[in-house]
């Protein structure tokens, strides 16, 4: 996986005249061999955990978030609505991209278009800017479908009065009226409520991978990657998360758990309570996972590991 040019075969033979060419000619790097390995590993955690659920007759599902260091990257791979960002003296940069029903609407409507069975008659893949009703038979409405990035009129007909396969706008858009986010692991056997419709065939569990240089950044001392659940982004955003962590980090200098505290303290300025040192005055009720990781100490070590 390191090597510059990766071979086309894992055993390094040249089964073809041609396999060289084909590596150089697609600009394969030993980057991609990184990204694909985690693309394949969320899928095959995937398959594990419903094999899991299966046999113990259990059902559930969850978001995941990994980052990966190597040879000076950091590979962070996102399925699901957890957020990685860097902070930096001067920068906050993200390093995944939530994934919803809304910021995954062409892809899920698109699926739809093509096994409308998924649907069972029951939801219209169309998007429209709110639920249609009786009234609006026979009228020019505006509306989505899978191939349109812009919005036209359609005249509704009966069967756009369906329940939409994505319902709600921003926090409270659904897919099939049931789940908050479109990528994840699990939820094999969840169904929409009182029917027979199976949400996995939508819910993928491929990750979207971003790749950190972090040799490039030449990383300072609180230079760090604040990897964390949605409980914590819905109620801070990037800029004060990283306004939090620049205010605590010069008073805790010599403090050896300075960065574990530092998760803590952003887990307690999401609760609202009245000796909140950060004063941020806005309150979770979801569960949270923070995780502080300093790049500096990382980067340091790097050629020992």
């Amino acid at each position: 996986m390191v090597a510059t040019q990766p071979p086309m075969h894992l055993s390094g033979h040249c089964v073809c005249p041609s396999d060289p060419q084909f590596v150089e000619e697609k600009g394969i790097r030993a980057e991609d061999l990184v990204i694909g390995a985690l693309e394949s590993a969320f899928q095959e955690c995937d398959e594990v955990i419903g094999r899991e659920l299966e046999a113990s007759g259990q059902a559930g599902g969850c978001t995941a978030l990994v980052a990966v260091s190597l040879q000076g990257k950091l590979y962070v791979a996102n399925a699901g609505d957890s957020r990685a960002i860097l902070v930096r003296r001067n920068e906050v940069r993200p390093l995944s991209s939530e994934f919803t029903p809304e910021t995954e609407r062409q892809r899920i409507q698109q699926l739809a278009f093509v096994y409308p069975e998924l649907l069972a008659g029951e939801f219209t893949r169309l998007e429209f800017p709110r639920r249609l009703k009786g009234d609006d038979l026979g009228q020019k409405v505006l509306f989505r479908d899978h191939h349109m990035s812009g919005w036209s009129y359609k005249c509704v007909e009966k069967s756009d009065l369906k329940y939409p396969l994505i319902h709600g706008q921003g926090r409270q858009a659904r897919l099939l009226g049931t789940l908050a986010v479109s990528r994840g692991l699990g939820d094999h056997q969840l169904r929409v409520l009182d029917t027979n419709i199976q949400l996995k065939p939508f819910l993928l569990s491929v990750p979207q991978v971003t790749v950190l240089d972090v040799d490039q950044l030449e990383p300072q001392e609180d230079d760090l990657v604040v990897m964390a659940t949605d409980g914590l982004w819905d109620v801070l955003s990037n800029e004060q998360v990283a306004r939090l962590v620049r205010s605590f980090l010069p008073g805790n200098q010599e403090d050896p758990h300075r960065f574990s505290e530092l998760a803590q303290m952003l887990i307690h300025s999401t609760q609202g309570k009245d000796d909140n040192p950060t004063q941020e005055g806005q309150v979770s009720y979801d569960d949270i996972s923070v995780f502080v990781i300093p790049l500096h100490s990382q980067h340091q070590g790097r050629s020992s590991h």
